[in-house]
């Protein structure tokens, strides 16, 4: 941030040091880029966020002490966070107007608290802490140079090997000046117009007549700097604002060194290059020449002298790079050339050895691309092109492209939309079909649009993507490249189609693996950002209308994508989870439900899971669960699902008033996806006490139990959980006995789903414990009960079975009862196994064999009795 601040931000007159920032679109930027930085540290990078500042970074706050929550000690006029260093002081405090901050962890938390203030926060803090890397790290890293680079970092900080994580930190920082200087060209680009090519070309040309002869025009000429801007330009960002291109030393053969400046305005000698600290002086010594070769003309006789003897030359060579530019301008215009880079940089198979032949199938769907086209005379080659464009496009009607999205919606591997899936595993051989089958003419039309790329060609391929051998024709054809490089384009009409593609196509493991390979998923997190390039501060400008469909476009292709951990953690690498944060405020369904769906897949990684808390997440998915948009409540149950294994995320549902929607959409159970996904929900949420007692007040324990008949498993496995949860306390146990539940829950122990199985026995020992519940376990039930969860365990995983603790309970309960049996040998001897099989988990050979040895024991009633009652004494020691 050092050199940044210093150079590239715009300071009032008062200079940097005593002035304030002024208000300029370039500064608004660099506050948001740190401000991005800040925001993503703490689950970026969380043990770096722990590190405590050497000195507190201190300013001027409009904060106030309530708007900070959980984590904090707070009063009318101060705040102090609970985490602390080693010597017990608050890594945060606030004492109206003043605040501390200690670490960036605070930091990243006082910004999500700062909300729309957080651009005023962080101007705030940088102008009243001129020199921030001196404060985080220490004086040794404010006395390093403006051209100090990573390694001289390291070479400062590695002679402690305790400093590991400050090291890292200083490293973060650099990288984050680095990105601040290159951020700032683009707004230097917008106000200034500079030409560095001009200034490139006469300095290569003049270095090809330097040299150590008479009749050079120079000895050397050379850049100061070795380093080349994005723009072309050697400038630093701060120099350029002023025009400047790049710094040249020259030794003439009969003067000193000299140090010129090529600008917009000209070439001017400057103050040269000091010796000791090897910066330049940029103030312009003596007048402007129009351009070197004049500048060098004036300052040398030599120089003059011999350059008048190659001027000939000199100027032959110049108009000669003129015109090779412009003949490949003419011979390849720039629609065919970005056409062609596009084409051939995503590897489209063009034939070689056979270019003039007819196209024609072949065995494996890798047709070559007729290539006629290029055969064509300069003159007429854009015509022939423009014309095949029409043609292919043409050749596929919307009633054959719904024909073709229709017939083959089956063939998607079901496998393959998992989001358990592993990016390394090995690619499966491509299913393609033989060559006896006659191919439809529209498979071989995709080869050409695939190659002629246009509006109207990605309309079509969008619709007929939807087709899953298609996809798959898409991606062989080398489709996806092209599409990814096309999210680069200034049309947001194009943009939207090529990623509305992507999201269609991405269906399978290689589509995803060769959008991520190619560059797609930080280009596709760049659309979501799209609303941010605006100069004016409010919020909703990020929602109009035409950013809103390209940010829309680009959360469908994401979530899409995000079925595979690779793309998952590219997609927070990228800065994903703040802006699918950003967007989840708005009110648009279209918007959210790709963004609520993205996170949902997300959140089955821990680190989404810390960082969808930290970013304040699950506040916006409990406010839309009130949506009366079915799909979106069920994204939204289904990521409270995935995040609530975490007991702060479940207190945070609580606390937003997330129980009550969650109880109520229980009522409606004709959409069995958003019932699995809202019972899960609840299932998780049930496992705090606090949770639980809020659903007993909305009336939940009552509807979970009416769930427990005439539902697919999905939902029987959460809403069994759920009870088994909830069961855990006496009030519940009678309400479950009190709506009949007991016997469902009995009949349930007949399947062979490991999950509902598990939950069923935990659910059904709890219910046990109760007394009223045992006397309406009547004879039949109990015989019913156990014989199920005998037939079950005697079949069931050799290993140890999560169940035991189920099992166990079920059996200390139930036992009791059965001691006056008389009658039931069959019981009693089931009774016998179930315990040895619930207390010890062994094979089902083992069963089998204790079986035979318990049936030779107990040869009567009483020692069956016995032998039960040993069975039942062991089991409780």
């Amino acid at each position: 941030m050092g050199v940044a601040l210093t150079r590239s931000a715009q300071w009032t007159a008062a200079g940097y040091g005593t002035g304030t920032l002024e208000i300029t679109p370039l500064n608004e930027s660099i506050l948001n880029e740190i401000t991005k930085f800040v925001e993503s540290f703490i689950y970026k990078h969380p043990q770096e966020a722990k590190f405590v500042f050497v000195e507190p970074l201190e300013w001027k706050t409009n904060l106030e002490p309530s708007a900070f929550e959980s984590g904090y000690i707070v009063s009318e006029t101060t705040a102090k966070s609970e985490e602390v260093d080693k010597d017990g002081e608050p890594l945060l405090l606030l004492s109206i107007p003043h605040i501390k901050v200690r670490s960036f962890g605070q930091l990243s938390r006082l910004l999500s608290f700062a909300e729309g203030n957080k651009l005023q926060e962080a101007q705030a803090c940088i102008e009243a802490n001129r020199d921030p890397i001196v404060k985080i790290l220490g004086l040794d890293y404010g006395e390093m140079k403006e051209d100090s680079t990573a390694l001289t970092i390291l070479d400062t900080i590695t002679k402690d090997n305790e400093m590991h994580i400050k090291r890292k930190i200083a490293i973060l920082l650099k990288q984050l000046d680095l990105h601040l200087l290159n951020h700032s060209l683009k707004h230097i680009s917008l106000e200034i117009s500079l030409n560095p090519a001009t200034f490139k070309k006469d300095i290569e040309l003049l270095k090809r007549f330097s040299g150590k002869g008479e009749q050079t025009v120079l000895e050397s000429i050379e850049y100061t700097s070795d380093y080349e801007f994005s723009n072309g330009c050697r400038a630093p960002p701060w120099r350029q604002i002023q025009g400047e291109v790049c710094y040249v030393l020259v030794k003439p053969h009969d003067v000193e060194t000299l140090c010129i400046t090529c600008s917009a305005e000209g070439v001017f000698l400057n103050g040269g290059k000091t010796e000791e600290e090897g910066e330049i002086n940029y103030e312009r010594q003596g007048e402007i020449y129009k351009d070197l070769v004049t500048c060098l003309k004036d300052k040398s006789a030599v120089f003059s002298e011999n350059m008048s003897k190659h001027e000939i030359r000199f100027s032959e060579e110049q108009q000669k790079g003129s015109y090779e530019k412009l003949k490949i301008e003419e011979v390849q215009p720039p629609e065919a050339a970005s056409e062609k880079s596009k084409v051939e940089k995503n590897q489209i198979n063009f034939g070689k050895s056979h270019m003039t032949k007819r196209l024609e199938p072949s065995l494996n769907w890798r047709a070559t691309v007729d290539y006629k086209d290029h055969k064509s005379s300069v003159k007429d080659s854009q015509e022939e092109k423009l014309g095949k464009i029409e043609k292919s496009s043409a050749s596929v009607s919307p009633g054959r492209a719904q024909l073709l999205r229709k017939g083959g919606e089956k063939v998607e591997e079901t496998a393959s939309e998992s989001s358990s899936e592993s990016e390394e595993d090995e690619e499966p051989p491509d299913h393609r079909q033989e060559a006896n089958a006659d191919l439809p003419s529209e498979y071989w039309q995709i080869q050409k649009l695939v190659k002629y790329l246009k509006i109207g060609s990605l309309k079509i391929l969008k619709e007929i993507s939807y087709n899953p051998q298609i996809r798959r024709n898409i991606v062989d054809l080398g489709g996806l490249p092209i599409m990814v490089n096309i999210l680069d384009s200034p049309h947001k009409s194009l943009k939207c189609l090529a990623a509305e593609t992507i999201a269609n196509v991405a269906k399978f493991k290689r589509a995803r693996r060769a959008v991520r390979q190619h560059g797609g998923i930080t280009k596709l997190v760049a659309l979501l950002d799209c609303g941010q390039h605006t100069t004016e501060p409010t919020q909703p400008s990020l929602y109009e209308t035409r950013d809103v469909e390209v940010a829309r476009c680009g959360a469908l292709a994401l979530w899409s994508c995000s079925k595979s951990h690779s793309n998952k953690e590219a997609i927070r690498k990228a800065g994903g989870i703040p802006l699918l944060a950003r967007l989840l405020k708005t009110s648009h369904e279209d918007m959210l439900i790709p963004v609520v769906g993205t996170l949902q897949e997300c959140a089955s990684e821990e680190n989404y899971r810390a960082a969808i808390k930290a970013e304040r997440i699950i506040e916006n998915l409990v406010k839309n669960l009130n949506s009366e948009n079915e799909q979106l409540q069920e994204h939204c149950a289904m990521a409270i699902y995935q995040c609530a294994e975490d007991e702060e995320t479940r207190d945070l549902v609580r606390l937003h008033g997330g129980l009550k929607p969650l109880a109520s959409l229980l009522n409606n159970t004709a959409n069995k996806e958003r019932l699995a996904a809202v019972t899960g929900a609840i299932w998780k949420c049930s496992i705090s006490k606090e949770n639980v007692i809020k659903f007993r007040e909305y009336k939940a324990i009552e509807t979970l139990v009416g769930l427990l008949t005439d539902q697919p498993e999905e939902v029987l496995v959460n809403v069994v959980g759920a009870l088994g949860e909830c069961c855990q306390e006496y009030e519940n146990r009678v309400i479950v006995r009190r709506c009949g539940g007991i016997q469902p829950l009995v009949n349930l122990l007949v399947g062979i789903n490991q999950a509902l199985l598990v939950n069923v026995t935990k659910a059904v020992g709890a219910c046990a414990a109760e007394p009223e519940s045992m006397h309406i376990l009547t004879l039949y039930h109990r015989i019913k009960g156990l014989e199920h969860l005998y037939s079950w365990m005697s079949v069931g995983d050799p290993e140890p079975s999560p169940t035991e603790s189920g099992d166990l309970s079920y059996f200390r309960h139930i036992l009791p009862s059965l001691s006056s049996l008389t009658l039931m040998d069959p019981l009693v001897v089931s009774v016998s196994h179930g315990v040895r099989l619930a207390a010890s988990g062994r094979l089902r050979t083992t069963a089998k064999l204790q079986r035979s040895e318990d049936q030779m024991d107990c040869s009567n009633i009483q020692a069956k009795k016995a032998c039960l009652n040993r069975r039942l004494s062991a089991l409780e020691e």
